[in-house]
Formats: C-alpha cells, sequence, structure tokens
C-alpha cells in the first residue's frame, strides 16, 4: 500500500474532526517497534481532569507537629527572630522533616505534585496493584476480573498515564522502585522500558515474600519482582552499600594483633593466565605457592612483597597457609547490595502483617503491606539523609514508617510524600493513624508503651478541583485555593499575621516564614508599595543578610510586578500566578475533550 497515497486520503476524508484526523495520520506514520501496542481505555479520574485542575487542601485537625520550637526570649514581631543566632540550640526543632500525606486519587495527587516537585523526588517507591483477576485492582469503579478481555489494557493505561508524571518528578539522580507479582512483571518491564527508557534499567530484584511453600500449589510463587530505573542512565552510580549487618562485622577478627584493627581475609588468586602474575610466594613458614592450574596471582609480584611490608597479608596463624589478602573493617563502606534478598535480611508478608497488628492492635483490611526492612533496604540503597521519597500507592503507609525510622538510626532529614485514596477507609484508619502512632508513640499489642519518634511532622491534605476554564473569576480562586501547594513546594508553613509592625490583611497578601525566608501570596496588587516598603525596613533591621522572600503575585498574565519590586529585587524572588501553575500543569492534563477514536487490537508486537 503507498503511504503517500493512503495520507492524502485520510487528510480528504469529510466529517472527521481534528484530532481524529490526527489520530489516524499518526498511525499511519507509526513504525512497528518492539514492545506493548494497546487500546488505552478511558478513566473516569482521568475525564474529571479534562475540566478541571486539582489543588490540595490541608486537613488541619489531622496535623501532627513535631517537638514544638522553643524561644527563650519573648518575640513580638517576628523580625526580632532575626536577633537571635541562627545555631541557637532551642531552635533546632524548626528542622523536623515535614512528611506529607495526601488523600485522593493518585493521577490527581500525581498532577498537583508536578507543580511542587518537579525534579525533586530522589527515591519512588511504589507496589501498585498486581492485576490478579482477585478484586485487586479496580478500573472506573468495577474490579477488574480474570474474564475482562480487557483487563490488561486497562492495567497498562493505568499504569501508563502515572509512570509518565512520575518521571517528571523524579530528580535529575532520581530511581523509582517498583514492586509486581508475576501476573504483569512481563507487561511493566515492556511499558517501563518504553516510558522510563530501557537504558535506565538498573535490577530486577527478586525478593523472597514467603517463608515457607505455598502447600495450595504445586510450584507455589514465593517471590515478587521489584524493578528499579533511574532517571537517567547514571542514576545508578548514586547507589549506596548496605550498612554491615551485625553478623558481618562479627566476621571481622584480629588474631594477629595487627594495628589497623579487625580484618577478613580473601582468595588473592584471580582467573587467568597472566604472565607477570605467574610467579611463586614464599610463605614465613617456608611453603612455596604457585598459582593453582588456570589462575594466576591477584598482583604483581612488587605490589605483592609491597602488601607483605604492610602486613596487608595473610599465611595463617602458622605462617605456612595459602596467601591471603586482608581487607579492614574501618575499609568497608558497607556490603554492596545485590539482586537477590531473602526473607531474613528484607523481611517477609507475614512480618509485615504482624507489624500492622503491633501498632494498630489488629489486623487492617489492607492485606498486601510491606515488610519495614525491605522498605528500609530500599530507601537505604537510593537516598542520602536529605533525599524526598514518594509512594503514590501508599496503602498502609508502611514507607513513611521506613522513612521516620531510618531518619531517627541515621540522624537524617528525609521527607516522604504518601499518597493513597480512602477506599474502606484505608487513608484515615491504616495510613493515616499507623504514622500517628509512629510518631507519637502507642502501645502495641503486647501492653507494653513504645515511645514516639516525635522529630518528625505530618500534614494530611485532600484533592480539591478549580475549573480550568481561565476566566478570571477561576483564575483568583485557584490563586486562592492553591496556599496549601505553595507551602508544599517552598516548604514554608508558619503563617505570620505580621512582618515586622505591619499588619497582614489575609484578603490581601499572606505571610509564612521558615527562618530567615519568607513567602509572601499576594492577592491584589494594591498593596505592593506598601509591602516594599516592609521589606525595604525588615532587611534594614535585620542582622542576617541572607534575609529573603518569595513572592507569588496574582496576575492575569505572566508579569510578576518585577518594576514595581524593582527596589527590593536583591532580596526578592518573584512569581506569577496562578500562570506558574498552568505551566507546571500544562504537559500533564489530559487534553479538555477526548475525540472518538477509532479501536486497535490489543496486541504485543514481537518483530523488531
Amino acid at each position: 500500500m503507498n503511504k503517500h497515497d493512503l495520507l492524502h486520503k485520510i487528510k480528504s476524508l469529510e466529517n472527521l474532526s481534528q484530532d481524529e484526523r490526527a489520530y489516524l495520520i499518526n498511525l499511519v506514520n507509526t513504525k512497528k517497534k518492539y514492545g506493548l501496542v494497546w487500546e488505552d481505555k478511558p478513566e473516569d479520574v482521568e475525564d474529571l481532569l479534562r475540566e478541571n485542575l486539582p489543588v490540595l487542601r490541608e486537613v488541619m485537625e489531622r496535623r501532627i507537629l513535631g517537638t514544638p520550637l522553643q524561644i527563650t526570649k519573648p518575640v513580638k514581631g517576628t523580625l526580632e527572630l532575626f536577633d537571635q543566632e541562627v545555631n541557637n540550640k532551642e531552635k533546632e526543632g524548626e528542622e523536623f522533616p515535614n512528611h506529607i500525606l495526601i488523600e485522593g486519587d493518585n493521577l490527581h495527587a500525581l498532577t498537583a505534585l508536578t507543580f511542587t516537585h518537579e525534579g525533586k523526588v530522589d527515591v519512588i517507591y511504589i507496589d501498585p496493584p498486581y492485576n490478579t483477576g482477585n478484586s485487586d485492582f479496580k478500573y472506573n469503579d468495577s474490579y477488574v476480573d480474570k474474564e475482562d478481555s480487557y483487563r490488561h489494557s486497562k492495567w497498562l493505561s493505568f499504569m501508563d498515564k502515572r509512570l509518565r508524571i512520575a518521571k517528571r518528578l523524579l530528580s535529575e539522580n532520581g530511581v523509582i522502585f517498583i514492586s509486581i507479582d508475576d501476573n504483569e512483571q512481563a507487561q511493566l518491564k515492556l511499558l517501563c522500558d518504553e516510558v522510563l527508557l530501557e537504558s535506565n534499567f538498573i535490577a530486577q530484584i527478586i525478593w523472597q515474600k514467603r517463608t515457607s511453600p505455598d502447600s495450595r500449589r504445586i510450584l507455589g510463587p514465593a517471590h515478587d519482582n521489584i524493578y528499579c530505573y533511574g532517571k537517567t542512565e547514571l542514576s545508578y552510580k548514586n547507589l549506596n552499600h548496605l550498612s554491615l549487618t551485625e553478623e558481618q562485622e562479627n566476621a571481622f577478627k584480629n588474631p594477629d594483633n595487627d594495628p589497623n584493627g579487625p580484618w577478613v581475609s580473601s582468595d588473592f588468586t584471580a582467573q587467568g593466565y597472566r604472565p607477570n602474575q605467574m610467579y611463586n610466594i614464599v610463605t614465613p613458614g617456608g611453603i612455596v605457592y604457585s598459582p593453582p592450574p588456570g589462575r594466576c596471582w591477584k598482583n604483581v609480584e612488587s605490589v605483592f612483597k609491597k602488601q607483605v611490608i604492610d602486613g596487608k597479608m595473610w599465611f595463617g596463624i602458622d605462617g605456612k597457609g595459602m596467601p591471603r589478602r586482608k581487607t579492614y573493617l574501618n575499609e568497608r563502606k558497607g556490603s554492596v547490595p545485590w539482586t537477590w534478598w531473602d526473607y531474613k535480611s528484607s523481611g517477609s508478608n507475614q512480618d509485615a502483617k504482624k507489624e500492622i497488628i503491633e501498632i494498630l492492635g489488629s489486623a487492617t483490611a489492607f492485606s498486601t503491606p510491606k515488610p519495614l526492612k525491605l522498605l528500609k533496604k530500599i530507601i537505604a540503597i537510593s537516598s542520602d539523609p536529605d533525599s524526598v521519597i514518594l509512594d503514590f500507592f501508599a496503602g498502609s503507609g508502611g514507607t513513611l514508617h521506613a522513612t521516620i525510622e531510618l531518619n531517627s538510626e541515621d540522624e537524617g532529614n528525609r521527607k516522604c510524600v504518601l499518597v493513597t485514596n480512602n477506599e474502606n477507609n484505608i487513608c484515615e484508619e491504616v495510613t493515616y493513624e499507623r504514622n500517628k502512632r509512629v510518631i507519637q508513640g502507642y502501645t502495641n499489642a503486647k501492653g507494653e508503651k513504645v515511645p514516639g519518634l516525635t522529630n518528625n511532622t505530618l500534614r494530611y491534605y485532600k484533592s480539591e478541583f478549580v475549573s480550568r476554564e481561565p476566566s478570571i473569576k477561576n483564575k483568583r480562586e485557584l490563586t486562592r485555593l492553591a496556599t496549601e501547594l505553595l507551602c508544599i513546594k517552598e516548604d514554608i508553613y508558619e503563617e505570620q499575621n505580621t512582618i515586622g509592625e505591619y499588619q497582614l490583611n489575609a484578603a490581601e497578601v499572606r505571610g509564612f516564614q521558615k527562618g530567615n525566608h519568607y513567602m509572601l501570596i499576594v492577592y491584589n496588587d494594591e498593596v505592593i508599595e506598601q509591602l516594599v516598603k516592609v521589606i525595604q525596613h525588615a532587611v534594614h533591621q535585620s542582622k542576617d543578610a541572607k534575609l529573603h522572600f518569595k513572592i507569588y503575585v496574582f496576575s492575569n498574565g505572566q508579569y510578576p510586578y518585577t518594576e514595581e519590586f524593582e527596589e527590593v529585587l536583591p532580596h526578592v524572588t518573584l512569581c506569577a500566578l496562578p500562570d506558574a501553575i498552568y505551566k507546571a500543569y500544562q504537559n500533564v492534563l489530559p487534553k479538555k475533550h477526548r475525540a472518538a477514536l477509532p479501536e486497535i487490537e490489543e496486541e504485543a508486537i514481537t518483530e523488531e
């Protein structure tokens, strides 16, 4: 068939909308490739975004604050904070990490997070529905069963939309881990190769989730897969070693009182034949060794002799043993993680259920939690102490629990964002309640009091919507409802009623402060002239040269009032609202109207 003629016919067809015509032309121009082709299935939660923009509203009564900030001298105005030493030990509490829990559909939440977190998330862990056909995956409020002929299409449509946004949220060195079982693991791998790119694939981890065989089945499944991809091809270089276990550390001994401390020895031979590494070695006990057949020594003779002088070679307690090289405990960065994770080192499903019961006192409606050992291992491998972690299939909230515990162990400041719907009240009664008790303390199933990890703050949000129609009324509404989004974006939450002696009118401008950083949201441009004077006075009065104001100004366009703030520009960063939100959303929102498109048969293409 002549492709040029076919395209000409499509262009000349009548009664086709512009979207339909573009779709058919794209279909003709698309070359077959190795991967997945499936029929995209409409999703109700996506259709809601065709007419609305998502925002987040904080549920104030569910806010859990960390240990409160203690200030020794009275504070009459917020500017007096700057008279105190920045490193005052009594101010340490204000640096506690702010964790976020969002109740709502994760497609809506992910869209909102493109404004607050694009390029900022270092680690994503998700445990999506496995699509087993046993009432574990809902699409448009109906469970997808095994007999559904579009079972895989629905799951792929569901995952594709969310993974594409998740990729945008990852930082340059960020990584994503995805748990899955055999029902969709093959489809997931191909989907990830397409969305996250095959070149960014890091590993397929096999996690032994069971401690014993499933007697109900022959060859019963004992493991889940965890796919790991990076944002770039070089993301894997930022993965960490695992801390040595107590058993691993105990393997280091010091039988010869080596001044470098405990050590373990390793084989000094290497595979292959290298002429300059085929010398004889005479041990201190007079035994002569040559390399075994098919092997050579690991180093040339000059290097070997230097290691002997440095005391880094071991020949056994009697000096007659086969040469081995020492590795000292103080040299070890940790253990290198590999892709086989057994239940002893990474926990099991049974452990996870016990952990829920331990905290909440009973089993929950959420039947597939992940154990803390597994989640802490993932976070430990992929994060540093200041990383941002995201889980948008939060379920029982284990990812936040693991983050909080890991912070307490290494004095980290990791922040965690959780997203889950509230089906069967899971967000309120499990996700939130679990982590509330972890932070505040609780009495376990044995009646023992467990102290809280109080150096954490948890904020609870719900998804809300504003019309996408860009009228002045809607723009003003979006700007006002975006306050919580801005607090999350800037990580500044403490609202101030005054700046110095200037009283803020919340109908015109709202102010938030964290240390020497202010965030102002200006709804009425008539107050700008007065704000400039207030900022000038604050800068003059402050002893802190780093005093800075991030100012969001309502504007019908893109102009952030740069000229009006010209006198204080060195101390401010300006941003126009709601234009900044529109720009963040524009690449992830669906088109306003879904065109009626011709159906495509679902198939897996396997030809190159």
